[in-house]
């Protein structure tokens, strides 16, 4: 956590979008505000929800895009220019069909695995920069052609209680410990 200066996690906006799948980077950052008892202000200039804390001594900006999911890089480009953050020093928490629901992966590099989220925020810097990732399982559907309303389908109650599980599991474990190396 020592070189990250901003989280941000992707989603979709809307009431009906906030219990999908394709926001559990959303429920991350939720819980994390929850962690540290933060409350968000809504940023029409960011186009998002923005808080931050300080831990280990340094400030770490929490921000959720409140525009829909390929267009999420936009509001993290524009943001992170205004606060001088470069994508590297950027933890983007996303959801992910290649792993079991409640799987969690840290991830770096500069690829998106075919994530429309991940797709825009790296045409929004225009360059291949290694970033960091927390992707959250949320496992995939049997026929290719129903991703689209899978990943905006809720989770099974189990399902999401496993991905629940999991989020809260890794920050008490990175929060609490004082884990200084991400």
């Amino acid at each position: 956590m020592h070189k990250i200066k901003m989280i941000a996690g992707l989603g979709n906006p809307l009431q009906k979008y906030n219990n999908t799948r394709h926001n559990v980077g959303i429920w991350y950052i939720e819980s994390l505000s929850r962690f540290f008892n933060l409350n968000f202000k809504d940023s029409k200039k960011f186009s998002g929800y923005i808080s931050e804390f300080f831990f280990l001594q340094k400030k770490i900006i929490l921000f959720i895009p409140n525009i829909f999911m390929n267009l999420n890089g936009s509001a993290i480009f524009k943001i992170s220019n205004f606060y001088h953050i470069h994508l590297n020093e950027i933890l983007i928490v996303h959801d992910e069909l290649d792993l079991l629901p409640g799987v969690l992966k840290i991830k770096y590099g500069y690829g998106s695995n075919g994530h429309k989220g991940l797709k825009n925020l790296i045409q929004m810097f225009q360059k291949k920069i290694f970033y960091k990732r927390l992707s959250i399982g949320i496992g995939r559907p049997e026929k290719i052609q129903d991703i689209s309303n899978f990943v905006l389908s809720k989770p099974t109650y189990h399902e999401k209680k496993k991905i629940l599980k999991s989020i809260n599991h890794s920050i008490h474990s990175i929060f609490s410990k004082n884990i200084k190396k991400f």
